[in-house]
């Protein structure tokens, strides 16, 4: 059978392709994120002729959309429904947006985290947690991920420890879910602990202003510093961190391991030691606990190995569970992987659009925001209680979280028709679109949302 011939025609309907929109500014409209950036006085736009709100929310839609490209706002400008959706009075040209977020210099940073955190704490499900013997804990995920830029000429691109041109900014994720509640935008050529302390500390307040539940901060071995283990206790958070043994003697902790720890033979050749151990540290009164797991290998690829191959991995805690579950605790700490993959590729944002460095710090802000937007869409999507069972999207599968790619596609990226009757809006949804009973029912629950 051959393809049927379709006759092209344009027509006067008022149509949109990104209905999603709508969910991303009843969201934004649940906090005050405007009214307080509004109140902020820029240095050199003392006086602007389009609120500092607009540029925000307008620049948080477009990255809610996959396109952190200033001229992407070009395309919206004549389409009412970017301002109905996102409550904008006056949308913002390419040059007027980029010029405005260039004389920001963080002046919105605290603002737009204190919302964000605000806004989880308000329409989030339940933050997914590990279990422990001390309860039930939110995982607090801090790491570093490279942000390729080379070939440019950006301030602050620099050689990363990937070996790649570019950026290395530090990320902290709250929860299975992987809410993100901190970033901090830095030059890649920044150790990965440099000023770590001071954005601990800051992020432990937003993840207190989320849940009311216990912390567990996990670090891998970049990390690895008293300092980090200090703020901990000082906050009264749990700590899972990889050690980095530095000039450590891997035959001394094979030793130690064959002393006190448990033995496994996975398979022939290979043996796990796994167990712990106490160091006393001149700066805690109490001494802190060690949780090792020690690989010893005689055998790779079928071969006898003449000198065996020993790998030993460590980790500081404030756990007292047993170390086979501390290590599988430390093991989800890859997850964060994912989220930083979600937030280079699905939202396009690991080629930074500036060449200002400040510019590009106030973009990450803002595309804390847009994640943290996109992840509460696909979360609330997820619930048994949006809509009956039976009237749910019949291809959805089974999961914990929704990647942003996926939220974009069937939530944000929908079509409809925009009507109005009785001075009031409407959007239509066509006859085949088996997302639209998901899409209202989201919909309703952030414009009324239940108290």
């Amino acid at each position: 059978m051959r393809p049927v011939e379709f006759i092209i025609k344009e027509g006067d309907e008022h149509l949109t392709s990104h209905s999603g929109l709508a969910l991303i500014g009843a969201l934004m409209d649940r906090i005050e994120l405007g009214t307080r950036i509004n109140t902020v006085t820029l240095p050199r736009c003392r006086e602007p002729k389009i609120p500092h709100s607009d540029i925000v929310k307008s620049m948080i839609g477009l990255l809610c959309m996959g396109k952190p490209d200033y001229d992407a706002i070009e395309a919206f400008r004549d389409m009412p429904f970017f301002l109905y959706s996102l409550g904008i009075e006056q949308c913002p040209s390419s040059p007027t947006l980029r010029q405005r977020l260039d004389v920001v210099k963080g002046a919105f940073d605290q603002i737009v985290k204190e919302e964000s955190a605000r806004l989880i704490r308000k329409t989030a499900p339940d933050i997914g947690t590990v279990s422990t013997r001390k309860g039930e804990l939110a995982a607090l995920d801090i790491d570093v991920s490279p942000f390729d830029n080379s070939k440019t000429k950006k301030e602050g691109v620099s050689r990363t420890y990937k070996g790649v041109d570019g950026y290395a900014p530090i990320f902290a994720y709250l929860g299975r879910e992987g809410y993100q509640v901190n970033v901090e935008l830095r030059e890649g050529k920044q150790h990965s602990q440099k000023d770590t302390p001071a954005f601990l500390r800051e992020s432990i307040r937003y993840a207190k202003m989320i849940t009311d539940k216990g912390i567990l901060v996990r670090l891998d071995s970049g990390n690895d510093s008293f300092d980090n283990i200090g703020i901990c206790i000082e906050e009264g958070t749990d700590w899972l961190i990889k050690r980095n043994l530095r000039r450590e003697s891997i035959q001394d902790w094979l030793k130690i391991a064959q002393e006190k720890g448990q033995k496994t033979a996975s398979r022939e050749g290979k043996t796990v030691w796994r167990g712990e151990t106490h160091r006393t540290v001149d700066d805690f009164a109490d001494p802190l606990r060690i949780v090792f797991e020690v690989t010893e290998r005689t055998m790779k690829g079928g071969q006898w190995l003449l000198v065996p191959d020993v790998e030993v991995d460590t980790y500081w805690t404030s756990l007292e569970d047993d170390p086979y579950h501390v290590i599988l605790l430390y093991h989800d700490h890859g997850t964060c992987e994912q989220f930083h993959s979600e937030i280079k590729s699905d939202m396009d944002l690991e080629r930074l659009p500036s060449e200002h460095f400040s510019t590009n710090s106030d973009v990450m802000v803002l595309a804390l925001m847009s994640y943290n937007l996109l992840r509460l869409c696909g979360q609330e999507s997820l619930r048994d209680d949006n809509g009956n069972l039976e009237n749910r999207a019949t291809h959805r599968k089974k999961a914990q979280r929704r990647r942003l790619r996926t939220v974009m596609q069937d939530l944000i990226y929908m079509a409809s028709r925009i009507s109005s009757h009785a001075r009031r809006l409407y959007l239509s949804f066509g006859r085949y679109n088996p997302w639209a009973v998901v899409w209202r029912n989201l919909y309703r629950g952030f414009m009324n949302p239940v108290t």
